[in-house]
């Protein structure tokens, strides 16, 4: 299976594609799955269901993302992206490889299976989300879904080993525009004018001594500002100037907090500088946080032989989360070494760490 998942992977690898624009890779996993046995499914745009009914009262699913990115691949690889300016540099070709050698092995228990079984190959994973339609497309109610299963590939771990926790493992996130309108004059006559370049320094010094003052050391957050654009020309007091930053959280409570403060301190700011101020939020991915119960029955039954404890909290997201909202889910990490960085133009992985995958979605199958 290793040769097959290997070939999937780099032809894959070869036509990375974005969003839910997905014409060529979805072709490939159709084509892949018409030799089996199951019903395959479109419920959205972008989207891939393979359902091996097995005529049981609840079904397990799996999930593979299967968009790229838009970065320049410098791997030099042979096998390199034919797409410029798209790269597989997220692991999502691995992701997608694995489950469609998983569904070879789901097809060879055909009519042994405890319960029927979904695999969702999902796009959009990156931008702009694709878990969320496919959840509110009624596919986990019509296919008896009772929980479901993913992984990420994941640099820095070691290589075949697998990790989770219960709980909160990824971050909520949500991209934040904080806008200062003042008023502008010429540089000469500033005190008539109101400062909203200022304004937006001083609230960025506030904010980030907010965030470290009222929130423990062990409260895993982020809250940082990237990007500041103000004014118009050097000589002439900034009438509108706009923060872009971004806030992450692991629990909802945490991040409501963080958000209000937010819009406090820059509504106090803005009028301590004759300004006015707006906070605007994306909604961003809930945080991705695994189900005790159903881990606890993952680690009785595999022991030993189960996925290890991450220690740590990941402040990155993943829309994984939306199917959470929905189901009991378990998210699972798997190492590939010290590899370079996710979304890295040199990012590529040993494909021998997706036997480790497919062995644990094996053993998932036989859950108790």
């Amino acid at each position: 299976m290793l040769e097959y998942m290997t070939q999937c992977r780099r032809d894959l690898h070869r036509i990375p594609e974005l969003e839910q624009h997905l014409p060529e890779t979805c072709a490939y996993v159709k084509a892949q799955l018409a030799a089996l046995s199951c019903t395959v499914l479109e419920p959205t745009e972008g989207s891939v269901c393979a359902y091996f009914d097995e005529g049981k009262a609840e079904t397990a699913a799996f999930r593979a993302d299967m968009d790229a990115l838009p970065v320049t691949e410098e791997t030099g690889l042979p096998f390199a992206s034919r797409h410029p300016g798209r790269m597989h540099a997220c692991g999502h070709d691995g992701h997608t490889a694995l489950l469609l050698g998983f569904a070879r092995r789901v097809e060879a228990r055909r009519g042994s299976l405890g319960r029927n079984v979904l695999l969702i190959f999902q796009p959009a994973e990156e931008n702009p989300g694709g878990a969320r339609p496919l959840c509110e497309s009624g596919i986990l109610e019509r296919c008896r879904v009772s929980h479901i299963f993913g992984l990420h590939l994941w640099p820095g771990l070691p290589a075949g080993e697998i990790y989770t926790r219960p709980g909160p493992m990824m971050a909520k996130s949500s991209e934040i525009d904080v806008t200062f309108r003042g008023k502008s004059v010429h540089i000469s006559r500033w005190r008539e004018g109101a400062d909203s370049l200022l304004a937006a320094a001083e609230y960025l010094r506030r904010v980030y001594d907010m965030e470290a003052r009222e929130f423990p050391p062990e409260t895993a957050r982020l809250l940082r500002f990237g990007r500041a654009e103000g004014g118009v020309i050097r000589n002439a007091v900034a009438a509108e100037t706009v923060l872009r930053g971004t806030l992450r959280a692991f629990t909802l409570e945490d991040f409501d907090r963080l958000r209000r403060r937010c819009e406090e301190i820059a509504a106090e700011t803005a009028a301590e500088h004759g300004c006015t101020a707006s906070a605007a939020f994306s909604e961003g991915y809930p945080p991705v946080t695994n189900d005790p119960a159903l881990l606890a029955r993952i680690e009785a039954q595999l022991g030993k032989n189960g996925p290890k404890r991450y220690a740590g909290l990941a402040l990155t997201t993943e829309d994984f989360a939306w199917y959470q909202q929905y189901v009991p889910g378990v998210f699972f990490f798997l190492g590939v070494g010290n590899t370079a960085e996710l979304h890295s133009p040199r990012f590529t992985f040993d494909e021998r760490v997706l036997e480790q995958g497919l062995a644990l979605y094996e053993k998932l199958l036989d859950l108790k």
